[in-house]
């Protein structure tokens, strides 16, 4: 089938220069994201341990630097519970991943199954030669193939624009967050130091409240990352695939699926996934890490009809 976005032979010549700009500011965003998140551990640190905990959180955050460049990817894979396939354990999956990748000029990703039933997708890596996607067992029975081709698109695009360390690592500092809030807290209980040793102006009651706005901090630090990027890759992700309706139903099939079945996900990850798994829960409807649904098949509609598709009522909804 022709493609209505570009109709080159040959690796996505369009948007080329837009997409390596964007790839480029992307790249400076995880350099800011790792220099940030190491100042805010360290004034944490100093609010409840003072010099000791500056000391510590510093270390703390030269760690999950090194983790979160070189091992993210691996910790948000295993954390979904995805197993990798080839393409004699899922040749259509496989091969349609192979495809779009060749149509954008990537680097074969690695190819992961998530055994879960809530349809949903995502990508993750340090930069496309160490990528990899994966989708859940319910998007491949739920989606038509056109549609699973512009969700898989989608995550190609993040991984064209570079998208993924960011989102892998803004996940890892995430969960980093609140593991560093535990810490501080048992060291408070368990023998916290005084102002002479060291101690911190809040100690045990900046812990305890470093517990409650730890998650919040979490989900702030997710929305900033995520919400701008999802528009772009549903962009990208349009064009590689070239059918910016299929990518739209799929879109809207999967908002009723978050909204009917939530994932059981870890809350730092979830701003990775296409949409967002635990739409059901009220804390992850306040600080929702995606953009309305309507607003990116409202964006993806403008592109069809750009491009000439024609674009009928049944297809903007979903039953």
């Amino acid at each position: 089938m022709q493609n209505p976005i570009n109709n080159s032979n040959g690796p996505l010549s369009a948007s080329t220069k837009s997409n390596s700009a964007y790839a480029l500011w992307n790249n400076a965003k995880t350099f800011m994201l790792l220099a940030a998140m190491t100042a805010l551990f360290m004034g944490i640190g100093f609010a409840i341990g003072g010099r000791n905990g500056i000391v510590f959180a510093f270390g703390f955050a030269l760690i999950m630097n090194f983790v979160s460049y070189w091992f993210s990817d691996k910790i948000a894979l295993s954390m979904s519970g995805a197993r990798e396939v080839g393409p004699n354990e899922a040749p259509e999956y496989y091969g349609m991943v192979q495809r779009l990748a060749e149509r954008a000029g990537l680097p074969m990703p690695r190819v992961y199954i998530i055994p879960e039933m809530t349809p949903n997708a995502f990508a993750t890596g340090r930069n496309p030669k160490h990528s990899a996607v994966a989708a859940t067992e319910g998007i491949l029975q739920m989606l038509s193939r056109e549609e699973l081709e512009g969700v898989m698109a989608h995550e190609l695009a993040h991984i064209q624009h570079r998208d993924i360390l960011i989102s892998t690592i803004a996940a890892t500092f995430a969960g980093a967050l609140s593991s560093l809030a535990n810490m501080f807290m048992w060291t408070s209980m368990l023998g916290g130091h005084d102002d002479e040793d060291g101690g911190g102006p809040l100690g045990m009651a900046g812990a305890l409240l470093m517990m409650i706005l730890a998650p919040i901090a979490a989900a702030l630090i997710q929305m900033a990352v995520s919400r701008s990027r999802e528009f772009e890759a549903d962009r990208g992700g349009a064009a590689i695939c070239g059918n910016p309706m299929a990518l739209a139903n799929a879109l809207l099939k999967l908002e009723r699926g978050a909204e009917v079945m939530p994932m059981h996900v870890n809350p730092a990850t979830a701003h990775m996934y296409i949409v967002n798994p635990l739409r059901g829960e009220a804390f992850a409807s306040l600080f929702s890490t995606h953009p309305p649904t309507a607003q990116r098949v409202a964006r993806l509609q403008e592109m069809a009809q750009t491009s000439g598709v024609r674009v009928s009522p049944a297809m903007t909804s979903w039953g």
